[in-house]
């Protein structure tokens, strides 16, 4: 078994008297994809900044493929892209991702190859200062991919993508983790990561509240399947008298029900004959889960 790349055991830090982060613990293997959801102000920046070492640790211990964090060993290993990504306006795209390649050592990389991979082959020659934001998150994603990271933390990856970028965003971070990188999502785009991570974890107000796969975390919660009957002309107040469910509109019924009790419904309402039309089955989202683990409106 191979061992984790990025391993956070306890970890605490204060701002003042304030605790920010409290006994966190979090571990992402290499290969795995975890999305890190919390509201603003939950800790997720913090927490990054503590495994780049720009921050200290007050409690506890971070270990990036068993180096601490902001050493050298550490920075060889680890890639970031922030959010808002800024790089030298009067260089050429190529020119910056040569700087850095060189800034890295070891061998060169096809820079060509890399700013093609990320959709910029069109713009290699063009001065940075012309890209859009989107285009500089690219190059951003490039630089990530320079040297190969034990592993990777990207902050907000998708913000200022359009809806193509992002897919293609996703592919190449699915082959950062094909090829053993471990990989921390911080993210705002509920659909995205539920769609494209391994693991959720979830911080609220520093403590980390939830760390698991979607499936268990919807299993833990006990939240309901929605379920929507569409039915025959007419036949709505028939249906929702039976069922117990509320009638949406003319045609259709919505009623809620266990997970477990789901297959028992199911045959029940088959049973109507047909008067149901159709059966839409919606399992707890993402969006759901992270309003339940984190609590939200709650102080």
């Amino acid at each position: 078994m191979m061992d984790n790349a990025l391993i956070i055991r306890s970890a605490d830090k204060f701002r003042g008297k304030t605790q920010v982060l409290t006994d966190v613990d979090l571990v992402v293997a290499p290969g795995e994809r975890v999305a890190l959801l919390g509201h603003n102000g939950a800790g997720k920046s913090t927490l990054i900044k503590m495994i780049l070492g720009l921050t200290s640790i007050d409690g506890g211990d971070i270990s990036i493929d068993g180096a601490k964090p902001g050493s050298n060993v550490a920075r060889a290993r680890t890639a970031f892209l922030p959010e808002s990504v800024n790089f030298h306006p009067t260089l050429t795209g190529r020119e910056q991702l040569t700087l850095f390649a060189r800034l890295a050592g070891g061998d060169r990389p096809d820079i060509d190859a890399l700013l093609d991979r990320v959709g910029l082959s069109e713009a290699t020659n063009n001065r940075i200062a012309t890209y859009s934001k989107g285009m500089r998150q690219r190059l951003g994603l490039a630089q990530v991919l320079l040297g190969q990271p034990k592993v990777a933390l990207l902050d907000e990856p998708t913000s200022g993508l359009d809806p193509i970028s992002r897919q293609d965003l996703y592919a190449i971070i699915n082959e950062l983790a094909a090829h053993g990188t471990a990989v921390l999502i911080a993210s705002h785009a509920l659909t995205e990561v539920e769609a494209q991570t391994d693991r959720i974890a979830i911080l609220r107000k520093g403590i980390k509240v939830a760390d698991d796969t979607l499936a268990n975390l919807s299993h833990n919660a006990g939240l309901p399947t929605r379920m929507r009957i569409l039915v025959q002309a007419g036949q709505a107040d028939q249906i929702a008298k039976a069922t117990g469910g509320e009638r949406i509109n003319g045609a259709s019924v919505e009623l809620y029900c266990d997970a477990n009790q789901k297959m028992q419904e199911l045959r029940r309402i088959a049973a109507m004959g047909d008067v149901v039309a159709d059966i839409e089955l919606t399992p707890p989202r993402l969006e759901d889960l992270y309003r339940h683990y984190s609590k939200e409106g709650q102080t």
